[in-house]
């Protein structure tokens, strides 16, 4: 019989007893039931031991594994370009064990890359694995190498022009293919031991063409050159103008997307960026549009036309638009990393090709980059050669551009501590010692600061972190080159201080800061505006949290509900205890917000607010603490801006594999408010007896709160922790668990009783 009311009654000191040995298994602690925790400080490590470097490996599925101490939440990084989940065997409640995943290399040949990522269980930094080459025999995956060898990048053409292709195959090569400006793919022909293809440069007289070759084998496998840049007449360079871009706001793929694919996603980001009275805001002019692959489509190769039509709305509505873009990589700050380099360079070709095919009307106003290869955990600990093969990247990208001859402005994102924090300081690179944001901004047409802090002023303050890089780009001489960016994230879960987000503060408070850096830095030739990050968070951000507070809303009201999901979907099972889930898109006349996850264990179930297990703003969704061998059944529903909900999918369904860990569930939660701060309470139960166990239990307080905390017994055996110090007048704060760990057991999440828990208070 399960038990899913109230935790069972327990003794108290047989609680505290048993939460003590947990304790001290883990290691020697000060303990006062009555009191916080004490830090338990240990170190972390994480190994890939399954395979040597250079080890051969044949094709299908191989498990890669490992052990962590102190981690969790480990990913396998496989080669830049995937990142697949880990089961994590963990028997003791200590994050502490072995690690497996299984690796498909049939889509692989030859030598790939691992990297195991996690997170440190005290920091919540991530940590690394040094990275493991191994060797795949699997030759039938060998995607053919093609390059252009005729006409040479950059070179001045006219008339009837040959372009050679070089093509190198372990398979038989089925067709080799040249296009021109984006347009069509026509085919090369063999000639002795290179392939060739006429073009006729007259047709693109006066202008930079983009050549592109590709080759197919007998397998399917493609291959792609890197572009090749010409000039054919009388090309004139043209100035790159820098305007202002204030303000800008980041717009990450889960969103652009939308954006392209469906067209009335538009009206909404048109009410946001021009509402000025809300929140008594400046207006948004500029977008930063994540255009990586998203959902299996790669936009800008697959469906420009769709981009084209964005770019002209946005236009013909008055904004401008940068192409945001990354490192090419799976995670994107691979990118910085030299093996990776091709990737990034792919990226940046795109972009430069996509405006090449396009009208002046269509095309991209400029392209901002965000690799951040400071979250390689060698950038410090190796300095400086992460440092200086980022900046041969950004080296590498912005040539592409001049060799091109486009006028597109370029932008990387980087951190306020580029020009004062050690691991960027006196960085020799082409001959000159400087900071590595100077270093940056000597390249660069301009640089977008990541100045996260929740306030203006002081010594930690937004001014005082962009002073510096103002005050260069002044030395240098670049007007409206350096943006500000905040950020109004929720990020609690990372290792990161509240203070770097205006999550907790508020809209409200967020604009009351940015005039003050507008009032500082008014006048000033170098502030080129302010930037926020990012869209999916900042039109949820209220005025200020609490019965008050005032939030965004799209008008006119959308009162049509979306469409159907466009694939049904369909449901794996990846453990004991979760499921995935994948479907297609949703289409509504004004944004689809995201995709509501039904579930239940009956066939034939109505979804309704009573089954819903969670929603996803991505086209996949994760069900997780679920209860082994169980089939579960999922229907799937989009819904718009507005809250409407359109109709449910088909049913998927799937079978949780097994387990010899006992579910353990949290019961009780609650949640007060003192005037100063809150306090959670909770307790730890075994789902099918309800006997009250003792677990470590860690998790982050919500809305005004971001505090992350691990849980304490209080005297009488209930698990408890304490806010930061909140606002007194009017305010809202929940507490969201993390992490429950506890010898034997597992958290099946989605049977906690509650499974959230919030208060809110006003005195005014």
């Amino acid at each position: 019989m399960s038990y899913h009311g109230s935790c069972w009654k327990a003794r108290v000191l047989s609680l505290l007893s048993k939460w003590l040995v947990m304790m001290l298994i883990v290691g020697a602690v000060s303990l006062s039931p009555l009191q916080e925790l004490p830090i338990v400080r240990a170190n972390s490590q994480l190994t890939i031991d399954s395979h040597n470097d250079g080890q051969q490996v044949n094709s299908g599925i191989v498990v890669i594994s490992g052990h962590y101490t102190n981690i969790y939440d480990i990913k396998l990084i496989v080669n830049g370009r995937e990142q697949l989940d880990t089961h994590m065997n963990n028997l003791s409640g200590t994050e502490t064990g072995t690690w497996h995943t299984e690796l498909d290399t049939s889509q692989y040949h030859g030598e790939i890359s691992l990297v195991a990522r996690g997170l440190n269980s005290e920091s919540r930094y991530g940590v690394t694995t040094p990275t493991k080459w191994i060797n795949i025999a699997n030759p039938s995956a060998s995607p053919p190498l093609v390059r252009i060898d005729q006409p040479f990048d950059g070179a001045q053409v006219e008339g009837q022009i040959p372009v050679t292709l070089s093509v190198y195959a372990i398979n038989p090569i089925q067709t080799v293919e040249v296009r021109i400006n984006g347009g069509p793919w026509s085919v090369a022909e063999a000639v002795y031991e290179h392939y060739e293809y006429n073009w006729d440069a007259e047709n693109a007289l006066n202008q930079t063409s983009s050549i592109e070759a590709r080759a197919t084998d007998a397998f399917g496998n493609i291959g792609r050159s890197l572009t090749v840049y010409v000039k054919n007449g009388e090309v004139m360079p043209q100035e790159i103008i820098l305007e202002p871009q204030d303000r800008a706001i980041w717009i990450w793929e889960k969103a652009a997307y939308n954006l392209f694919l469906n067209p009335g996603s538009r009206t909404a980001l048109k009410a946001f960026a021009d509402d000025t009275s809300t929140f008594d805001s400046e207006s948004v002019t500029t977008f930063y549009l994540g255009v990586f692959p998203y959902g299996g489509v790669d936009i800008l190769e697959e469906e420009p036309d769709r981009v084209r039509d964005f770019m002209a709305w946005a236009h013909d509505n008055g904004y401008k638009v940068h192409a945001c873009i990354a490192g090419g990589t799976v995670p994107p700050y691979f990118g910085a990393l030299t093996p990776y380099h091709e990737l990034a360079i792919r990226e940046m070709e795109k972009v430069i090709n996509y405006n090449l095919s396009s009208s002046p009307h269509e095309q991209f106003d400029g392209v901002n980059v965000d690799i951040e290869p400071y979250i390689l955990p060698d950038f410090r600990l190796q300095k400086p050669s992460v440092q200086l093969q980022y900046l041969d990247i950004m080296e590498q990208l912005i040539a592409r551009r001049d060799t091109a001859g486009i006028p597109l402005p370029f932008g990387p994102a980087i951190p306020r501590w580029f020009d004062s924090n050690e691991p960027a300081k006196d960085i020799t690179w082409n001959g000159q010692t400087k900071w590595l944001s100077e270093h940056i901004q000597d390249m660069s047409d301009y640089i977008t600061i990541m100045d996260y802090r929740d306030s203006a002023e002081g010594s930690a303050g937004i001014i005082a972190h962009a002073q510096g890089e103002i005050d260069y780009a002044n030395l240098i001489g670049k007007p409206n080159s350096v943006i500000i960016g905040v950020e109004t994230l929720d990020i609690a879960n990372s290792g990161d201080p509240e203070s770097i987000t205006f999550r907790e503060e508020g809209r409200a408070h967020m604009e009351s800061e940015l005039d003050k850096v507008y009032a500082w830095f008014n006048g000033n030739s170098a502030f080129g505006g302010i930037a926020m990050h990012h869209y999916d968070s900042i039109r949820w951000l209220p005025s200020a949290w609490g019965p008050d507070g005032a939030m965004w809303t799209v008008t006119s009201e959308d009162v049509t509900p979306p469409t159907g999901v466009s694939v049904n979907p369909t449901a794996t099972p990846f453990d004991y205890q979760s499921i995935n889930l994948s479907y297609g898109r949703a289409f509504d006349d004004s944004d689809v917000e995201e995709y509501v996850i039904y579930r239940s264990t009956t066939p034939d179930f109505q979804p309704d607010a009573s089954n819903v297990a969670g929603q996803s703003r991505n086209l996949t969704y994760k069900d997780r603490g679920l209860l082994p061998d169980t089939t579960y059944y999922y229907k799937i529903a989009a819904k718009d801006i507005s809250g409407n909900v359109g109709p449910a999918s088909e049913t998927a369904s799937a079978t949780t594999f097994s387990t010899t860990l006992r579910p353990m569930i949290i019961s009780e939660m609650n949640i007060i408010h003192d005037g100063i701060r809150s306090k959670v309470t909770l307790k730890v139960c075994d789902y099918e007896t309800g006997e009250e166990i003792i677990a470590r239990v860690y998790g982050r307080f919500t809305m005004n709160g971001g505090k992350y905390v691990e849980l304490a017994p209080d005297a009488s055996g209930v698990m408890f922790a304490h806010s930061e110090t909140l606002p007194m007048a009017s305010g809202e704060v929940g507490f969201w668990p993390q992490r429950v760990l506890a010898g034997d057991y597992y958290w099946a999440t989605a049977y906690d009783d509650p499974r959230t828990a919030a208060v809110s208070w006003s005195t005014l």
